[in-house]
Order: structure tokens, then C-alpha cells, then sequence
């Protein structure tokens, strides 16, 4: 892990929708393709995903010191929920060519997950657990600078 902390100067405010390219196929679909070109704001060192998730069940529920990450609905939906301390937003996903921008420092939750969901996850970073941060108590701590 870098030295770098986010914390203090990450913002809900930076949270976006990003579109990804999109290719109709004519009658037989579409088609998305992620690369580390832009739009990207980072390049990508991991991906992951999550699938077979209960309704009423929570994902998330922390935050990054360094790492940036993209999450993308691939199919069905969910809301995810931006914190920054001081403010909050939410999103809801439900598009595979949307892919919601996280910076580093933001905490995010991610709940109602639509039936057979599947949740995309790019990442600025390899897996790292001492770039997590899952006390929100902490949390709040790292972000009152702002």
C-alpha cells in the first residue's frame, strides 16, 4: 500500500456514471468492452464479481485508502450508496454499459439485489486487505479533515 489516503479529500461529488462503449449487434445484441483506455480513470489490476445474492443481503460496507474501483450491474440491479463522511448518495444500477465511478476513500454499501444479479467489480488495485478500511467508526475519523 502506498501512502496516499484518500480520506480527507475524497468526495460523494466525484461519484459518476460512466458510460462504457456499447456496440448494437444488429438483432443479436450488444456488446461492452472494457480496456485501460479512457474513459476509464484508472487502469484495471483486478476483477471481480458477485452473483447468487440474496435479496435482503449487504455487500460492501467499507472503504479504500488507495484503490479506485468501476461497479457494473451485468445483469439485473442493485443500488449502491456513496459515503464520504459527510455526505451521501445513491445509485441505482441496472444497465451493463453503466458503470458507477468509486475513488478511493469513499465508503460504499451495496444492497437490493434484484433476482440473479450479477455484480461487476474493476479495480485500480490488486487485493490488498490493508488498503481496506471496514470500521465506519474509523471511517469517520479518517474523514473529519473535511
Amino acid at each position: 500500500m502506498t501512502n496516499i489516503d484518500s480520506h480527507a479529500t475524497s468526495s460523494v461529488d466525484q461519484c459518476r456514471i460512466i458510460n462504457l462503449p456499447r456496440v448494437q449487434l444488429n438483432l443479436a445484441g450488444s456488446s461492452s468492452a472494457v480496456q485501460n483506455t479512457p474513459p476509464l480513470p484508472f487502469d484495471i489490476h483486478r476483477i471481480y464479481y458477485l452473483y447468487d445474492i440474496p435479496a435482503d443481503t449487504e455487500r460492501g460496507g467499507h472503504s479504500h485508502y488507495t484503490e479506485q474501483r468501476l461497479i457494473v450491474a451485468v445483469t439485473g440491479s442493485f443500488d449502491v450508496v456513496v459515503d464520504d463522511g459527510h455526505s451521501r448518495r445513491s445509485f441505482h444500477l441496472d444497465r451493463p454499459y453503466k458503470a458507477l465511478y468509486i475513488p478511493a476513500g469513499i465508503w460504499r454499501t451495496i444492497d437490493n439485489f434484484s433476482s440473479g444479479s450479477v455484480c461487476l467489480a474493476l479495480a485500480s488495485n490488486i487485493y490488498d486487505e490493508d488498503d481496506y478500511v471496514r470500521d465506519y467508526n474509523l471511517f469517520l475519523k479518517l474523514t473529519e479533515a473535511k
